[in-house]
């Protein structure tokens, strides 16, 4: 059992909303950073990107206390401001393909500490150093960790009767989607849906894990310093049923000395192997991989009576293709730092791995079949770690909508 706690949340202005908020920092191109800061007074990323003139003359240290100056003047003029009391919040997210709501919630330390937030991926340690220090320096945080829980049908209940107020914030954005907030307020019913999530078991990481293992870094560090926000950190806890999951392909530069003919025959050790020609075919099922080579798709269908899966790892698609393929023929012992190897979402469309192997960059690319939630927590349970670029998860947050001063 995990807790929720509400926090005096920070957040834009209603008619400052939609020219404030970003995607997550990471997504933007060098130009299109450059015209977002240039055009857009408004902008987050003015906040997180202080000194994108000369970011490179200066240190880490130093443009995190710029980070926090800058956050303090959107304070100060009036495009950020707080909520007088803790409240927590209801969001959705609307795209093209899916609608997203979830709780936007402070949720505990300990808790991580303790397993009853779970995880199913490892961190490297360096970027939770590097985040903690931001964390430290700058003192608030506005990309929640992406939590599932177990569906609970008297929270769907709430939570759509709640989408039926009339919303805090509402706007939409330059990629089409939609996005709105409701404020929890009513003391009585934040105590209810705490009482209602002590209902629904631990809580599952989907996305997020740097960002909660340098919460807890943090927390160790500076926990006597007596302050209590310390020993939260923001989520957007969703539904198993709500979340998107979709895979991550892998792009490889070479065959590892091997001859199209020779590594087609060594595949075939493992796997029922079938041409497509020039559909743009993916997997459909379990078990199942696609391979763009040499101007063909084909399919992979593995051998299964070859195999006996000993625990949830070993039975993951994206392990299975490393252990029968990745490591053993093509070489790639790390999928961390090998350079030899890329990935690609699968919210993307397969055309681009097509492209990638024709322009000649890549050799090979696999197309894999989506992991499902129940194989993340069956993972999460047994605390095992699933390999690198396994996932990738919807819904993405907006950066600046709402944010948890440390």
């Amino acid at each position: 059992m995990a807790i929720i706690k509400p926090f005096k949340a920070v957040h834009p202005t209603a008619d400052k909303v939609s020219l404030v908020t970003s995607r997550s920092y990471d997504d933007y191109g060098a130009a299109e950073l450059a015209a977002y800061l240039e055009f857009n007074p408004f902008s987050f990323l003015h906040i997180l990107n202080p000194a994108y003139v000369n970011q490179q003359k200066i240190g880490f240290d130093k443009r995190f206390k710029m980070v926090a100056h800058k956050y303090a003047d959107f304070k100060k003029e009036g495009i950020l401001v707080q909520e007088e009391t803790a409240v927590l919040y209801v969001y959705r997210i609307e795209t093209k393909n899916h609608i997203f709501t979830g709780i936007l919630a402070g949720t505990s330390v300990e808790d991580y500490q303790q397993n009853h937030i779970r995880k199913h991926e490892d961190t490297l340690q360096y970027r939770v150093d590097l985040f903690k220090d931001y964390l430290h320096q700058t003192g608030f945080n506005t990309e929640p960790v992406l939590m599932t829980y177990q569906d609970n049908s008297v929270l769907n209940e709430w939570i759509t009767s709640k989408t039926a107020e009339r919303p805090l914030l509402e706007f939409s954005t330059t990629n089409k989607e939609k996005h709105t907030l409701w404020k929890i307020a009513d003391e009585k019913e934040i105590q209810w849906l705490q009482e209602q999530f002590t209902t629904v078991g631990d809580f599952y990481i989907a996305d997020g894990h740097h960002r909660s293992a340098s919460a807890e870094l943090l927390y160790e560090q500076d926990k006597d310093s007596g302050n209590e926000n310390l020993n939260y950190f923001m989520s957007y806890l969703i539904a198993d049923s709500n979340v998107k999951i979709y895979e991550y392909n892998r792009l490889i530069r070479d065959l590892n000395g091997y001859t199209k003919e020779d590594f087609i025959k060594k595949l075939a050790d493992n796997f029922v192997i079938k041409s497509k020609k020039q559909e743009l075919w993916k997997p459909k099922h379990k078990f199942e991989f696609g391979m763009y080579l040499d101007g063909e798709f084909y399919t992979l269908k593995l051998k299964e009576e070859n195999f006996t899966f000993d625990n949830a790892l070993a039975g993951l698609d994206a392990q299975i293709l490393y252990t029968t393929v990745l490591q053993p023929i093509l070489g790639i012992d790390d999928l961390r730092t090998d350079d030899r190897i890329a990935y690609i979402a699968g919210s993307k469309s397969i055309t681009n791995i097509k492209e990638m192997v024709d322009s000649g960059e890549f050799e090979i690319g696999f197309m894999l079949f989506p992991t499902n939630i129940s194989e993340i927590k069956d993972l999460a349970d047994a605390n095992l770690i699933m390999p690198p670029k396994s996932t990738y998860i919807e819904p993405k947050f907006r950066s600046g909508l709402v944010v948890y001063e440390i």
